[in-house]
């Protein structure tokens, strides 16, 4: 894969722009299949431009206006906003408070720098193929709930280019959701609560709901590998602490004494758990209380840390898919949940690899048959460099958003044809 260097971004973007952003399908996914006529040109978009130039408030009468500003402009990132209830770019001229966003897709971005307080490989902006395990929990996690729990359908899920993944639910039902409908949303996925200074996190009684029962079993195909073997999370004294300070004190002393005398990680955590389930089969029987520490160390340890402000907010941005991470030069790619447990951050294309794929391609693709026009011409570029996968599978999400469109239209006018 071509080095990527941040010096090199003012001269690639422009190729990246015209030849290799899927601006059709991008079109068609932030215009509904054309849901209102205006409402493509009430979507804030903001563009982040060399030298931190951020310009907020963008908007355009087509997607077509789109595409020939992001050739012009070659931002360095793009954020998406609100549908408003005037163009983004005539704020300034609408009498004051009634600009106002009125719809927005329901977002998550997922952080790995959330997780540093349970992570031993990496920290701050660093990720390894280790702790992206974390990444791979929280998208089974929060995706089941959504389609499960929530009952909610079309889901893009998308990796950051850099550290973390975001979530957009389209639904239509969901865009026009409220900010309060969003934060009980997020409040129903939230577990791990408290600041840097709590040590315990997670908190569990009786009864347990089925949204914990079920996200532990995501959690445990998981557990021994991620945190076990990779984080070693029982490897130490000093490790082994900070895990059985979140087991209650009746339990801990047994287990302090009887960790050294095992093996490994893997072995301690059977003591542990094994305990922790004795305590419970007892609790059936009504002989004691039952203790679910396991569960809460699992949970505390791997369950997604979500930005409740980020998904709340109608208002706040979140970055595009395909935009350009500026730092590490890959590309915002969305994640095929089918092969979720094979993504590879490190892999995903950067923008100097996609520019030398084109190269090593040649013009042989246009050549062919120049008469074909621009936009056809570029579909085929990105076709010949390994963007295509992404592409695809952001193109399947829409043909399955724009399939279950047809049919509740289908239906309703089968409904209105029986009066």
């Amino acid at each position: 894969m071509a080095r990527f260097e941040p010096a090199a971004l003012p001269e690639l973007l422009p190729v990246f722009y015209r030849r290799l952003f899927p601006h059709g399908a991008y079109g068609r996914w932030l215009g509904y299949g054309g849901a209102a006529k205006n409402y493509f040109q009430l979507r804030e978009f903001s563009f982040t431009l060399r030298d931190d130039v951020y310009v907020r408030f963008q908007s355009f009468g087509s997607p077509q206006e789109l595409e020939r500003e992001l050739q012009k402009m070659n931002p360095y990132k793009i954020d998406i906003g609100a549908v408003y209830s005037h163009r983004p770019s005539q704020h300034n001229t609408v009498h004051l408070g009634a600009f106002q966003p009125v719809e927005k897709e329901l977002v998550f971005d997922i952080d790995m720098t959330d997780y540093d307080d349970v992570r031993t490989c990496c920290s701050s902006a660093e990720i390894c193929s280790k702790c992206w395990t974390l990444m791979t929990i929280a998208v089974r996690v929060i995706d089941r709930a959504l389609v499960e729990d929530l009952g909610m359908k079309h889901r893009l899920w998308v990796y950051s280019g850099r550290r973390g993944v975001h979530c957009w639910v389209c639904d239509d039902a969901v865009r026009k959701w409220s900010p309060a409908l969003r934060a009980a949303a997020v409040e129903y996925l939230t577990l791990v609560k408290g600041g840097a200074e709590t040590v315990k996190k997670v908190n569990l009684s009786e009864p347990i709901h089925p949204f914990i029962r079920r996200s532990v079993n995501v959690v445990e195909k998981y557990f021994e590998e991620y945190a076990l073997v990779g984080q070693d999370i029982l490897g130490s004294p000093e490790r082994w602490d900070k895990v059985l300070a979140l087991v209650p004190e009746e339990h801990r002393e047994q287990l302090q004494g009887d960790f050294p005398k095992k093996r490994d990680s893997v072995q301690r955590w059977e003591l542990l758990k094994g305990r922790m389930e004795r305590t419970r089969r007892a609790a059936s029987t009504g002989k004691s209380a039952p203790c679910y520490a396991d569960w809460e160390i699992m949970l505390q340890y791997c369950f997604p840390r979500l930005d409740i402000n980020v998904s709340k907010g109608v208002g706040h941005l979140l970055k595009s898919p395909f935009s350009v991470h500026p730092k590490t030069g890959r590309i915002s790619v969305p994640l095929d949940l089918q092969r979720l447990d094979q993504f590879d951050p490190f892999a995903v294309p950067t923008i100097s690899s996609l520019c030398h794929e084109l190269d090593a391609a040649g013009d042989d693709g246009e050549q062919e048959d120049g008469g074909e026009t621009e936009p056809k011409r570029r579909v085929r570029d990105y076709k010949r460099t390994s963007l295509a996968p992404y592409v695809r599978v952001f193109e399947q999400f829409l043909e399955e958003m724009e399939r279950a469109r047809r049919g509740e239209r289908l239906q309703r006018s089968d409904l209105q044809g029986d009066f």
